[in-house]
């Protein structure tokens, strides 16, 4: 018999892992699949884009049914079905057949959204942050680790080997879940409905808080698909040196996952949000303020936008969590929708990113970008907060 107990911590941290690691892990072995499997550059890019357009889509659909058949089933469908993509990513002899199951992987982002939805159905707003605090520490490791694990397998092994280890993640997860992730929606099952949706989307507390989180995650959207083109035209730095700047990013996040993690059930998310969103809005402006005064260092450029980690650090969970204690009877739903604002947001900034760069590979560029998207993010969140007290919920 099942169990029909809440999950773990523990469980819900490893199943966010695999969508983190799902992403990144085989990147370093794009060049060598390309060759393996007769495919060209472009084509292969799809497993990178199609795969977060995908990731984007499935957002949207496995928060409300979750909302309605309950998170057990879609988890397990989900995590079985990354399972048995997985496997036909290993078996595939050509480009389409890998891209078809790689496309199918991206399904595992339901980890992702029902995560944050499995800890807002069992804790009050203030302790789920700490929760989700927790979580986005543990995360923030996975995107260091990854592309190296995959490195190391791909030179001792061979690519597919990323791609038997993702499956046997999934076997793990699937057993996993089986055993320790009960129940934690407690409405029952219910019919779909589109007003779910368009409840949320009416609410100004709900676009705040999503805002909030999709201009935070834009600003470090905008640092990694800017960085390396400043560092290499104006320091010519090497690949080792431009990855250990942009880790430094990560390094940040712990720190602020970290001090939500701690402080958040004692101040609650309103305060975290309000400093989350001022160290950076501070920090880059003083960079940006040191290159227009002549200054030129990797080390400045990377030591300032360092604070967009922090910041994010200790927003990303508090404003997840605001986002979804807006109707928290749809929290699936809520994550759902404000996940995929922020993977769009963050495709769109991107873009504007690349052109701008392309014009202008300058730190000042770069670092009036991100602060454009830090400042919108601080506006978004004190938004969010006057609407809260305004609406009596003055305890978040």
């Amino acid at each position: 018999m099942h169990t029909r107990t809440p999950p773990h911590l523990t469980t819900l941290i490893l199943l966010t892992g695999m969508a983190v690691l799902s992403l990144n892990m085989f990147l370093p072995s794009l060049p060598r699949m390309i060759v393996d499997l007769g495919a060209t550059e472009s084509s292969m890019a799809l497993a990178v884009s199609g795969y977060m357009i995908v990731s984007a889509v499935l957002q949207l659909i496995m928060g409300p049914i979750s909302d309605r058949l309950g998170r057990r089933p879609v988890m397990l469908f989900a995590v079985a079905l990354y399972m048995v993509a997985s496997v036909g990513c290993v078996l595939a002899q050509d480009e389409m057949l890998f891209l078809v199951f790689r496309m199918a992987q991206a399904v595992i982002i339901t980890s992702t959204v029902l995560g944050a939805a499995i800890i807002r159905d069992q804790f009050p707003a203030r302790e789920a942050a700490s929760k989700m605090g927790v979580i986005g520490a543990s995360m923030a490791l996975a995107p260091m680790l990854g592309p190296t694990v995959g490195g190391i397998l791909d030179t001792v092994i061979g690519w597919r080997a990323i791609f038997a280890l993702y499956a046997a993640l999934g076997a793990m997860a699937l057993a996993l879940v089986w055993v320790d992730l009960g129940e934690t929606l407690k409405t029952g099952p219910r019919p779909l409905r589109l007003s779910d949706y368009t409840s949320l989307l009416r609410s100004g507390r709900f676009w705040s808080y999503a805002m909030c989180q999709a201009f935070s995650v834009g600003a470090f959207y905008v640092f990694i698909a800017g960085a390396p083109f400043v560092a290499t035209r104006l320091w010519n730095l090497s690949p080792a040196w431009i990855g250990a700047g942009i880790g430094s990013i990560t390094g940040g996040f712990l720190l602020g996952a970290l001090a939500t993690a701690r402080l958040a059930p004692r101040l609650g998310i309103h305060r975290l949000i309000l400093v989350g969103r001022l160290i950076p809005a501070v920090g880059l402006s003083m960079g940006l303020l040191a290159f227009l005064m002549g200054y030129s260092s990797p080390f400045l450029l990377f030591g300032f936008t360092m604070t967009v980690g922090i910041g994010n650090g200790l927003t990303m969970a508090n404003a997840n969590t605001g986002a979804i204690s807006v109707r928290p009877d749809l929290a699936g739903t809520a994550a759902s929708l404000a996940g995929a604002l922020a993977v769009s947001g963050g495709a769109a900034l991107t873009w504007i990113t690349l052109m701008a760069v392309e014009r202008s590979s300058t730190p000042i560029m770069l670092l009036s970008l991100i602060l454009g998207s830090a400042l919108a993010a601080l506006v978004a969140g004190i938004i969010a907060i006057w609407l809260d007290r305004a609406g009596g919920f003055d305890d978040l």
